[in-house]
């Protein structure tokens, strides 16, 4: 299997560069840049499948690197990692796009979780943009769009969401969204669960051909009606 290419954009070069290393070790093919406009010169020569954003840089910061990424390529991932964990700064990455927002200090092993899960999911049958009723699901950017207005989702919506859309009209175990979304079936995570349905039954609320149906201590069905 080709190698996935990722690129580090952050101006703290000894923590990066250990951080490189460490992708390294775990199979990555690694570049990195030490601010914003290098970090632009370098996507746009090595085009790589994840993109790794510090925030504060000199030169041109995270959130401008990513606009700027974004207009060119609605594929790629964005990851922002960031010691501005405030809610407008995470609201401002994801409307951006970012497809993950991963506060500093992390640990290594958890961005490797994340860009494992990521790959995973893109590896799978399944497009990139699914449409369902008049929804259109984009995986890889967790929108939804409906009627031409984009909604964004967390990043569980979106994973309950892929994992609904692959059986739709089927029933899906709850068991099997806990041990596939959470890794477990605790009784927090199942609580969650049942939060995260009702956020996306609202957020899918304005396409009347399709509905998340309830089955009591069981699971749900994507019902999606084209009639």
């Amino acid at each position: 299997m080709e190698r996935i290419r990722i690129l580090l954009v952050d101006d703290d070069c000894q923590n990066s560069e250990l951080l490189k290393k460490f992708l390294e070790v775990e199979g990555y093919e690694m570049e990195y840049a030490e601010n914003g406009r290098a970090g632009w010169e370098m996507y746009a020569s090595s085009r790589p499948d994840l993109v790794l954003l510090d925030i504060n840089m000199p030169l041109m910061n995270g959130f401008e690197l990513a606009r700027r990424i974004r207009e060119q390529d609605r594929d790629v991932l964005i990851f922002f990692l960031t010691d501005r964990t405030e809610k407008a700064d995470r609201l401002k990455g994801f409307d951006l796009k970012g497809n993950d927002y991963i506060p500093k200090p992390f640990y290594p092993e958890e961005l490797i979780a994340k860009i494992r899960e990521r790959f995973e999911h893109r590896q799978s049958s399944l497009p990139t943009r699914i449409t369902i009723g008049r929804t259109i699901f984009d995986r890889n950017l967790s929108t939804i769009e409906i009627d031409g207005v984009q909604r964004h989702l967390s990043v569980r919506q979106s994973e309950i969401l892929t994992i609904l859309v692959q059986n739709i009209n089927k029933t899906v175990e709850r068991e099997t969204i806990l041990q596939s979304v959470w890794g477990n079936n605790s009784y927090a995570n199942s609580l969650a669960l049942n939060v995260q349905i009702t956020y996306l039954r609202k957020l899918l609320g304005a396409d009347t051909t399709i509905s998340i149906v309830s089955l009591k201590k069981r699971g749900y069905i994507l019902e999606v009606n084209n009639g």
